[in-house]
């Protein structure tokens, strides 16, 4: 009872015992009634013996010393003992025992029939249904539960999969390019603009769209534009850049992650505008950022290199800029910033405040002390966090395992 089932699973394909073992497993009611039948035979039998020998050697004071001394003799050597074993090594055991508890179910399966009948009628009077079989399936929080133990064995896999587990908790406006930070062409600019933002933006695809991205033609694909660029880029024009789009493909901004990367590998899409409710572009999102989600960061941009999103000033301390969103930042320094509400620090700040701040202020949300450092165009560019608390919930745990 104390093997684990997934693990038998796997051993089975490579020990017979195991085979075994796993059969016995499918019918418990079985494999308890033939145990429990050996069980109670000997310890009756035991009994019987020990009360004639007590009797003979001490008359009726015999009784006394027979069940004392029995009682520890069970207790020590056909109790506690080989189960605390059968406990800390149940494979050894188990694979072992099932040879010989195979034959003997066989051979007292009458005995065992009759028992399991007269036990589950009693059980049915009492409302229990003794078909039911226990779901060993894992919940999420189960295998999280499962690979945290399992750290050791798996530590260049663990964080993908803990990752994997949390896609359907993470939406895609979670995770987009803001719409104020995507770049694209803009067909009212003229043809040297397209052409140096093409030659510039160091992206795979643009999106095409007439004077808003709301006004969305399509998706460029870098691919195309060696056909435009023919003959010193005589070939890049605006009619040719429609041409050469490929149609938008919009995206729900509540979609889960995990829902999301099985829809681009539908529709064969990599990218996508992020629309709110009304239809309106609240920004882009691709296969790679949802992917970077589950391995982490494995491509750069420009933005990313010129600038840190997150710079450490000194312990617990650090300056950040306004458009970082608020789970990268707890993801990097291990915090718990609010994440219900606005996605980037900046919102976080100014729902806070309930105003634009003239100036820069001093605030508290929850442990993290806050400092305006840059205010700009209506917004908190630059700010200083930190945090208040000394993570000490590692040690704690550490302590209590110990304990």
């Amino acid at each position: 009872m104390a093997l684990n089932r997934y693990r038998l699973k796997h051993l089975r394909k490579k020990y017979r015992g195991a085979r075994k073992a796993y059969k016995l497993l499918k019918r418990p009611d079985r494999l308890i009634g033939i145990i429990l039948i050996g069980n109670n035979l000997v310890n009756i039998l035991a009994s019987a013996i020990a009360t004639v020998i007590a009797l003979r050697l001490y008359g009726d004071a015999g009784i006394f010393v027979a069940t004392i001394l029995l009682t520890l003799a069970v207790l020590i050597f056909s109790e506690v003992t080989p189960k605390t074993v059968a406990a800390l090594h149940p494979e050894g055991i188990a694979f072992t025992a099932s040879h010989i508890l195979k034959p003997l179910l066989i051979l007292f399966y009458p005995a065992v029939w009759i028992v399991n009948h007269v036990s589950n009628g009693l059980l049915r009077i009492f409302g229990i249904n003794t078909k039911n079989r226990q779901d060993f399936g894992l919940s999420k929080d189960e295998i999280r539960t499962v690979v945290d133990v399992s750290s050791q064995k798996i530590p260049e896999h663990q964080g993908m999969l803990i990752n994997i587990l949390d896609l359907e908790t993470v939406s895609v406006n979670d995770i987009m390019v803001p719409r104020k930070e995507i770049v694209g062409l803009n067909l009212e600019d003229d043809i040297e603009s397209l052409l140096t933002t093409i030659i510039n933006c160091g992206y795979t695809r643009l999106p095409v769209f007439h004077g808003d991205i709301n006004n969305i033609e399509g998706f460029l694909h870098m691919k195309n534009v060696t056909r435009l660029l023919r003959s010193g880029g005589e070939g890049l024009t605006k009619e040719a850049i429609k041409r050469f789009s490929r149609e938008p493909y919009f995206v729900p901004e509540n979609t889960p992650l995990n829902k999301q990367l099985l829809n681009f590998r539908q529709v064969r899409r990599r990218i996508g505008l992020v629309v709110d409710e009304y239809g309106e572009v609240e920004g882009l999102v691709t296969m790679e950022d949802i992917l970077e989600e589950i391995v982490g960061d494995f491509t750069t941009n420009k933005a990313e290199d010129e600038q840190e999103e997150i710079v450490e000033l000194e312990n617990r301390t650090f300056e950040i800029d306004g458009t970082a969103t608020i789970r990268d930042i707890n993801k990097a320094n291990n915090w718990d910033l609010p994440t219900d509400g606005p996605k980037t620090i900046n919102g976080l700040v100014l729902e806070h405040l309930e105003n634009i701040p003239d100036g820069n202020v001093t605030f508290t949300i929850g442990h993290y002390r806050f400092e305006t450092l840059e205010l700009k165009n209506k917004r908190v560019k630059k700010i200083r966090v930190r945090s208040l608390l000394i993570n000490n919930s590692s040690e704690d745990a550490d302590e209590e395992d110990e304990d």
